[in-house]
């Protein structure tokens, strides 16, 4: 019988570790995010962000430029936000409006204070197998892999998209855990069939329910990382979730599985970001 995982009850136990852990400090951590432009979309994931420091304890403070704001005046913000000490997590939300340089402006962000994990220091650390801040979706999503599988030693992983800011962490991570790792994105030969080798399939190329149940391999471990909005309105992920689940051994629901374990993932960091500036200093 498939398990469906949970991701919002998973994500509630990693919160709920973080907050205890910031219960007991004095001084406690602070998340800087900037936001820019008019994307509802990124304003409701900020709002959800600034609830969960809430939750856990840590500060937030939100930095807000309009539509128009140039390269310049966000720089200049990150700058003011490195130089802070009380500041410990910086978080530049994405996408960012029309114009401005994000892959730039995401390397301006110390990489002692880069939440996301996409400055090329922390890139590296990850590929080098050193210590430093992963990417909160990938990481989320290893955590849930992990929550159904003990041991992922020899198992094969494949891995469908190969953005920096998932695909590519998310196979070193695999790696990490000993997995045979296959990359597979838009130009793969024979996807499918790719696919079904699979002991742990992992989606996120933004296409709605592109991934079909012919292409799981019987009692394998889905992760649909893919969140897409419907004709209906509603969101689906980039697995066809019902009929995928009649052959999955586990699988994640869309919405309620892996994106939870961003966000809790991010509370994380920031702890972790606070934890290396008290090593150093």
């Amino acid at each position: 019988m498939t398990q469906i995982i949970n991701g919002k009850a998973i994500a509630a136990q990693l919160k709920e570790s973080v907050k205890k852990a910031v219960d007991e400090m004095e001084y406690k951590p602070a998340l800087a995010v900037i936001l820019v432009g008019d994307d509802p979309a990124s304003h409701v994931y900020v709002r959800n962000k600034i609830k969960a420091c809430e939750h856990v304890g840590i500060r937030s403070i939100e930095k807000r430029l309009p539509q128009n704001t140039n390269d310049e005046e966000v720089e200049a913000i990150i700058k003011e936000l490195n130089d802070n000490p009380d500041i410990h997590g910086i978080l530049l939300q994405l996408p960012l409006p029309e114009g401005l340089d994000s892959d730039y402006l995401i390397q301006l962000i110390r990489a002692d204070k880069d939440v996301d994990g996409l400055n090329l220091r922390n890139v590296g650390s990850l590929v080098a197998g050193m210590d430093g801040l992963v990417p909160c979706t990938p990481e989320g999503s290893l955590i849930l892999i992990r929550s159904v599988i003990n041991d992922l030693s020899g198992l094969h992983a494949v891995v469908i998209g190969r953005s920096l800011l998932f695909g590519k962490p998310m196979a070193q991570l695999l790696l990490r855990e000993n997995c045979t790792v296959t990359m597979a994105h838009s130009r793969t030969k024979n996807l499918a069939e790719i696919c079904r080798q699979a002991d742990i399939l992992v989606v996120a190329v933004g296409r709605e329910k592109m991934v079909k149940a012919d292409w799981i391999k019987k009692g394998a471990c889905v992760i649909d990382v893919g969140i897409n909005r419907m004709e209906n309105g509603k969101l689906c992920g980039d697995v066809d979730f019902e009929m995928a689940k009649e052959v999955a051994g586990y699988i994640t629901p869309v919405p309620g599985g892996v994106g939870p374990m961003t966000i809790a993932c991010l509370m994380e960091n920031t702890l972790k970001a606070m934890k290396q500036s008290n090593e150093t200093s």
